[in-house]
């Protein structure tokens, strides 16, 4: 994941990005299932710039025990991101990993704190985590270094339907992520709402990660294809979410997927 922290690139795309997914539905072949739960822990950090580089330092302290848990198949993928275009005061910094269970995430979780001497965490003006649950999703197995994570986060209109997410997912988002996913411009992707609500309920993220920058002009160019192939397809994806609440992160990645 994660994912994963990523900070606003464009007010304008979520519009783009709405229509884009909305066009693929036409255009799918195939049923998209449900997959069994994906978990992810991310632990988001605010970290004072002078220390950056020690926050770089940190990740490999963990990165044998995580290698580990992926051996032994605690986990299913870990990673950290540095977050490419700031916000205020807001997270510089953030690491993750994934399970296909709760238990696997916070066992994970047990030892790294445990074995953490706190170091430069200490030195953060704000820490937050969350708990993401998937049910789709897909991934390519080995590592991505200095790779993109791109996050796009919506809310729901009051009035959407219980299942919106699943049929967001289902109808729209993911035919047009297998299709980028199988010609490799995507790593990976999924799409996300908490499992421990820390917030309302009725917000879910898109979240995908490329090897390259040159992966996000791929995926922007094949959402722009689907606008011009189907101008109004924006009308169902937009019936169910409230745009104004739309935002983007963007963040420089490493990601480890057995």
């Amino acid at each position: 994941m994660n994912g994963k922290v990523w900070k606003i690139v464009a007010a304008g795309c979520a519009l783009a990005m709405s229509a884009g997914w909305a066009g693929q539905a036409g255009a799918q072949t195939s049923e998209v299932k449900e997959k069994p739960a994906l978990y992810t822990y991310a632990a988001d950090w605010n970290i004072p710039r002078e220390k950056w580089g020690d926050m770089e330092k940190s990740y490999a302290g963990s990165q044998k025990m995580l290698d580990k848990a992926v051996a032994d198949g605690t986990i299913v993928g870990y990673g950290s991101d540095v977050t490419l275009v700031h916000q205020g005061d807001g997270i510089t910094h953030d690491d993750w990993w994934s399970a296909m269970s709760l238990a696997g995430v916070l066992n994970v979780l047990d030892q790294l704190e445990k074995a953490s001497d706190s170091g430069v965490l200490a030195s953060a003006t704000n820490h937050f985590d969350n708990v993401y649950e998937s049910r789709y999703y897909n991934w390519h197995p080995g590592t991505t270094k200095d790779g993109y994570t791109y996050e796009a986060s919506y809310r729901l209109k009051p009035d959407a339907p219980d299942d919106a997410v699943e049929t967001i997912s289902k109808k729209l988002v993911v035919p047009l992520m297998e299709k980028l996913f199988a010609d490799g411009t995507l790593r990976e992707y999924e799409v996300d709402t908490q499992a421990i609500h820390t917030e309302a309920p009725g917000s879910f993220t898109i979240i995908y990660l490329t090897a390259t920058a040159e992966g996000l002009d791929k995926v922007n160019a094949a959402l722009g294809a689907a606008i011009k192939a189907d101008p109004l397809g924006g009308v169902a994806f937009g019936s169910m979410v409230d745009i104004s609440a739309h935002h983007d992160e963007l963040g420089r990645s490493m990601a480890t997927y057995k």
